[in-house]
């Protein structure tokens, strides 16, 4: 993050009452948030690990297993910016406290689910649960922080989300193998239980409660117009593939654009009748903020989507199974570690330059798997993948924080439920739609050594439009 944008940053009162001190946050206030952060991340791709045993234990078709996935991404996606607004009405604590409580009671109604119908359900609710809490997170760390502080809180977020994703399926690999108390897959939701309560106790002594002022209201036509256009956008890119993208995918992409064409129109005239709108339009004067939401849906396509292509690479391209597999993505998980941790001190120098170097990184890991699956090939071993994976690591953990912090930095106060609302949607869709695009190059391959590569180089293309978007944000001049 520049120190420019931190200057601003942390120049602008806040607005977000009393008890928010951003000079003296609560000791515990990480904890708790982060907590709720890796069980959101953790959920999203331990699923996959889960699928076989659950649709062999519930007897579930095909189309029911896609939506135990898809059921969580669709109501997650359509729920951002909406409980953002709810942070900035009834206050960030209150309705984090909610979606954690929510999110922890539809965890165990997944573990306990006794039929396939019941699961989805179930992640349904869990998706939505974890539309409230996502936007509260970035908002809390962005009102609570300033400064130095600030930027290490972000370095530990974008720490949180990375573990969760790159070590979900070595852990949903090791619950299932370990088998406790005869829970077989079930033990993959039923883990949150624990944890949620841990959290949920200490969500009163240790969160500021913060708000943005006046109460803004609902926009209940916003809303409406929002919702339904991020369902039409998501649903045919999470169902598109699979159903061999029929008449009605295209339609619903085609009102989907319509819709959002629309919203953007109402926010824009709320706004300046003096309404509140869902998404403050003037959000989007801020270069930082337009071109970090630019970098934000570059960096996404690619991330949601290589973890899917490298999981059908090792297990069905391969032959491993969900244990084997999450051993190999341990070595991301390493060279992530490495840096994700020293991210805010490089971006102290850096600037924007991290977020660039960071997907160059990417980009050179990417390519060194190239001949590593030729490698791997001839001689029968993936651990040929390992120092590819590892340098890929390296780059997203000078990423993850950096690109969420920018986008963030100069955001005032009462806006910052707004802005988490828009930057946690942009991850969404981002990686919807890079599962969608890259899902096609995968399955269009006669065999999975070509389908891995073909994904690989457009994936290289995109971590280098990362590092080019980067050049588009301020520089820094402090």
């Amino acid at each position: 993050m520049s120190s420019t944008l931190a200057a601003r940053a942390t120049a602008r009162p806040t607005a977000s009452g009393p008890k928010n001190d951003a000079a003296n946050p609560p000791r515990g206030l990480l904890p708790v948030v982060l907590t709720a952060t890796f069980m959101t991340a953790l959920d999203v791709f331990v699923v996959n690990v889960a699928i076989p045993s659950l649709q062999a234990d519930l007897r579930a078709g095909p189309a029911a297993v896609q939506w135990v996935v898809a059921g969580f991404g669709l109501a997650l996606a359509a729920g951002l910016v909406t409980a953002g607004r709810l942070g900035d009405r009834y206050g960030r604590r209150r309705v984090f406290g909610l979606g954690l409580a929510l999110f922890t009671l539809a965890s165990v109604a997944c573990g306990l689910a006794p039929t396939a119908g019941t699961l989805v359900g179930a992640r349904v609710a869990q998706g939505l649960a974890a539309a409230l809490m996502g936007p509260q997170v970035l908002a809390i760390l962005r009102t609570a922080y300033s400064g130095a502080a600030q930027a290490r809180a972000f370095a530990m977020y974008g720490l949180t989300m990375g573990l969760g994703a790159v070590f979900g399926q070595l852990i949903g690999g090791v619950l299932i193998r370990a088998d406790l108390f005869g829970l077989d897959w079930r033990s993959c939701f039923l883990l949150n239980l624990p944890i949620g309560l841990a959290a949920l106790a200490l969500v009163k002594r240790c969160l500021p409660e913060s708000r943005a002022p006046h109460r803004p209201g609902l926009d209940p036509v916003g809303v409406a117009l929002i919702t339904l256009a991020l369902t039409g956008l998501v649903l045919p890119l999470i169902q598109g593939r699979e159903s061999g993208w029929p008449l009605w995918t295209g339609l619903c992409l085609g009102g989907a654009t319509a819709l959002l064409a629309l919203f953007a129109v109402h926010q824009h005239r709320s706004g300046r009748a003096g309404g509140s709108p869902l998404v403050d339009t003037r959000l989007f004067r801020d270069r930082a903020f337009t071109t970090g939401l630019l970098a934000q849906l570059a960096f996404w396509l690619g991330q949601a989507s290589f973890f899917l292509v490298l999981a059908l690479y090792l297990q069905p391209g391969r032959g491993l199974d969900a244990l084997g597999a999450g051993l190999v993505f341990t070595a991301i998980g390493l060279g992530y570690l490495l840096t994700s941790t020293a991210a805010h001190r490089v971006a102290a120098r850096l600037g924007r330059q991290t977020i660039a170097l960071g997907g160059l990184l990417m980009a050179a890991g990417l390519g060194l798997l190239l001949p590593a699956v030729h490698l791997a090939g001839a001689t029968g071993s993936v651990w040929w993948l390992a120092p590819g994976l590892f340098v890929d690591g390296l780059g997203m953990g000078l990423v993850i924080a950096p690109v969420t912090s920018v986008v963030l930095a100069g955001v005032e106060p009462r806006l910052a439920g707004s802005a988490a609302g828009v930057v946690a949607t942009v991850q969404q869709v981002a990686g919807a739609l890079g599962v969608a695009l890259i899902g096609i190059l995968y399955y269009g391959a006669a065999d999975p050594a070509g389908a891995f590569g073909r994904s690989l180089a457009a994936l290289v293309v995109l971590e280098v439009l990362l590092a080019a978007l980067v050049q588009l944000l301020p520089r820094r001049t402090g």
